[in-house]
């Protein structure tokens, strides 16, 4: 394939005219908000042709960790038709030997790959998804009450007869100031084991990418939060990008209750007709199975999506991280003593000399090869 780069304009203008829904995550409010987070930066956007025709395009974002580069295309490439097998292979040989020209410090590439090509591997350090659920979000309240299952019907009956949470659209007091949101995060992270992004990101996201792209609705019992979310919009696609949730809440139904707002509000009020929920379980990734339950009652069915995949560029640098995160997630496995954590430590000091080591190699071979030239 033929690969050129082009601006952001270009890439809105081209999948707009094709009747395609452009992610936000492929848009110019993305990448600016991409540039506000430490060691992210926008690398470009390219267009992928085959015989004088564009067949997808894609933003690439420059992340920078431990000491490597690595490019990200979140919801990426945009193919203007579904991509056989083969031409993904051939897309992504194309990156690769194109990124080998132009940026020869990227190790990797990181973007939507639907299909299992050899050259892809399982994304590292995160848990990439293929099934989401997708909410029909037109027709009013009634409508989308008679698409959820039995189940999602019943639980959300339930909150709005017993439910004591106000839900409302709070994104303009969210713009002023999102501690109280971030407090809740923090809570839900504690109970669920995860270490939140800095508040600053969850800001700046929502001041970047503006009232027109993002919205943050939450669900308040007494007039405090009890649950919220960060929604993204992009044409006619909203996306249910972040959410918590207070302790204690969850027999009050209160998050039934909450999603159901937004989408009654989404497809009323903000020219929506889709919602995402963003990502369920499947054998692709079992572990997320925990989040069916709850996802998966608002809708009768549920959509398959590109995973994300690691494209390497450079191999052998490549097959070094594979090592040194797999150490990482067996010491990990290990929790409790303090011990423990300094081996965990020492292990991603290790994992960052090797990226040095490895950086400076690449360095030389390049400079070996313009030599030979």
């Amino acid at each position: 394939m033929d690969i050129r780069t082009i601006s952001l304009s270009e890439l809105a203008d081209s999948v707009t005219k094709q009747g395609l829904n452009l992610p936000i995550e492929q848009t110019a409010e993305w990448s600016r908000y991409q540039n506000t987070i430490e060691g992210r930066t926008d690398w470009g956007t390219l267009a992928f042709a085959k015989g004088g025709k564009d067949v997808a395009y894609a933003l690439f974002i420059d992340y920078l960790t431990h000491g490597y580069h690595y490019l990200s295309s979140i919801h990426g490439p945009v193919w203007l038709h579904d991509p056989s097998e083969k031409e993904e292979m051939e897309l992504s040989q194309s990156l690769v030997d194109y990124l080998h020209k132009v940026d020869k410090k990227v190790v990797f590439v990181r973007m939507g790959i639907k299909n299992d090509i050899p050259m892809a591997k399982r994304a590292l350090s995160i848990t990439p998804y293929d099934h989401t659920v997708i909410l029909d979000v037109t027709g009013g309240d009634d409508e989308i009450l008679k698409r959820m299952k039995p189940r999602g019907r019943r639980d959300v009956r339930k909150s709005l007869r017993e439910s004591p949470a106000e839900c409302a659209d709070e994104t303009e007091q969210a713009t002023k100031s999102f501690k109280e949101y971030y407090a809740v995060m923090e809570e839900t992270g504690k109970r669920d084991d995860f270490i939140p992004s800095p508040l600053s990101d969850y800001e700046n996201m929502i001041r970047i990418l503006g009232p027109e792209h993002c919205r943050v609705y939450a669900a308040r019992v007494d007039g405090k939060i009890a649950s919220w979310s960060i929604v993204t919009i992009s044409g006619k696609r909203a996306v249910r990008y972040y959410g918590a949730s207070a302790t204690g809440f969850a027999r009050m139904h209160v998050t039934d209750k909450l999603v159901y707002f937004e989408e009654c509000d989404l497809g009323a009020n903000k020219g929506v007709t889709s919602y995402d929920m963003m990502g369920i379980g499947s054998a692709l990734s079992p572990q997320l199975m925990g989040l069916n339950e709850f996802k998966c009652k608002f809708s009768k069915e549920t959509f398959e999506v590109a995973p994300q995949r690691d494209l390497p560029v450079h191999p052998r640098f490549y097959s070094m991280l594979v090592t040194a995160r797999k150490g990482v997630v067996k010491l990990r496995a290990c929790k409790g003593s303090d011990a423990e954590k300094v081996r965990d430590q020492k292990l991603e000091q290790r994992r960052a000399s090797i990226s040095a080591h490895q950086n400076e190699k690449l360095k030389e071979d390049d400079a070996r090869r313009d030599n030979n030239k």
